[in-house]
């Protein structure tokens, strides 16, 4: 008996071997998953607007990116900094925070405006009016805004739009930050908060505890689609928001990644693979990824977006979402 578990263990062993050496062969050159995260909605997304309250979220999830040695990268609202319809410098100390953190900033918009509900212009007011504090805080540090992440994932309806922002980005200096692992993690995070607003513990329990496991479905379907598009796991780049969810679960969620034997890198690295020169076309209305965009490009049917993993229906109807 001890001779026959002996021998399987040593097959599962080899097989294990085995597996990891075919799934390293899959992975963009360096052998191994490789994300750079990034985050939305900065200062801090949430209902509570006190200071004391998005200090606190700010300093949480600050202590989780760098106890995880992740390279993050967080992107700007700065009407977010306004008290009163005045900027308020002790908001701005939150995105000192990040910066002091050795983390870079980019420019989300001033008011995080929807491309496809208004005209161009318009936008790119918005663009260069949320550059002002950031920029600045960067130039202390002897740095430069570089990079620039659509509003809602809209990059333009129609062609014409679509090449007029991108030709206005560049001539102001930006790279565009794409997103190739989007989710539906600012769902969960408007319905933990309803529940520590509300004071129910049980239910932001609830809704935590199906994070974790979600966002890990995401992830593999992810992996999947690069694989099925371009034969190889690309660098990935994963989109989250500055949230109290995340000040609470990041450390958490950096687990379950780094358990899928992804290493953490920046945005820079990310956008070296060669998969972010691919065609881009797409010009519909949906605040889509990366991924499914050069997919849409390339021709792919149906078939090739179906399986992406849903929300749960409790954390839609605990956050007020219709369901998907």
């Amino acid at each position: 008996m001890k001779t026959k578990l002996l021998i399987l263990a040593l097959v599962f062993l080899i097989t294990s071997v085995s597996t990891v050496s075919v799934d390293a062969q899959k992975l963009a050159p360096g052998g191994r998953r490789t994300v750079a995260v990034t985050f939305d909605d900065l200062p801090v997304i949430s209902s509570r607007h006190e200071l004391t309250t998005q200090t606190t979220i700010t300093r949480k999830l600050l202590h989780a990116i760098k106890s995880n040695q992740v390279p993050a990268i967080g992107f700007v609202n700065e009407n977010k900094l306004l008290t009163n319809d005045q900027r308020d410098e002790k908001r701005v100390a939150l995105l000192r925070m990040w910066l002091d953190a050795n983390l870079e900033l980019g420019n989300h918009t001033f008011s995080h405006p929807d491309l496809h509900r208004i005209p161009i212009d318009t936008f790119k007011e918005d663009v260069i009016r949320g550059e002002e504090v950031t920029s600045r805080l960067l130039k202390a540090k002897g740095r430069a805004l570089r990079y620039f992440r659509h509003p809602f994932l809209h990059a333009g309806n129609n062609i014409e739009t679509k090449r007029k922002l991108e030709e206005f980005l560049a001539e102001r200096g930006y790279r565009i930050a794409p997103v190739t692992i989007d989710n539906s993690e600012w769902i969960f995070a408007s319905a933990y908060e309803k529940a520590l607003v509300r004071g129910d513990k049980q239910m932001a329990k609830r809704v935590a505890e199906a994070y974790i496991p979600y966002m890990e479905k995401k992830f593999a379907y992810f992996e999947q689609q690069s694989m099925a598009l371009f034969g190889y796991e690309m660098k990935q780049v994963l989109l989250l928001h500055a949230n109290a969810l995340n000040a609470d679960y990041f450390d958490k969620l950096a687990r379950m990644i780094k358990k899928r034997s992804y290493k953490f890198i920046s945005l820079d690295e990310a956008l070296t693979d060669k998969a972010y020169t691919s065609p881009d076309t797409y010009v519909g209305p949906g605040g889509i990824t990366w991924i499914h965009r050069w997919a849409i490009t390339a021709g792919k049917g149906d078939d090739f977006f179906r399986g992406e993993p849903r929300t749960p229906s409790f954390v839609m109807k605990e956050a007020g979402v219709a369901a998907e």
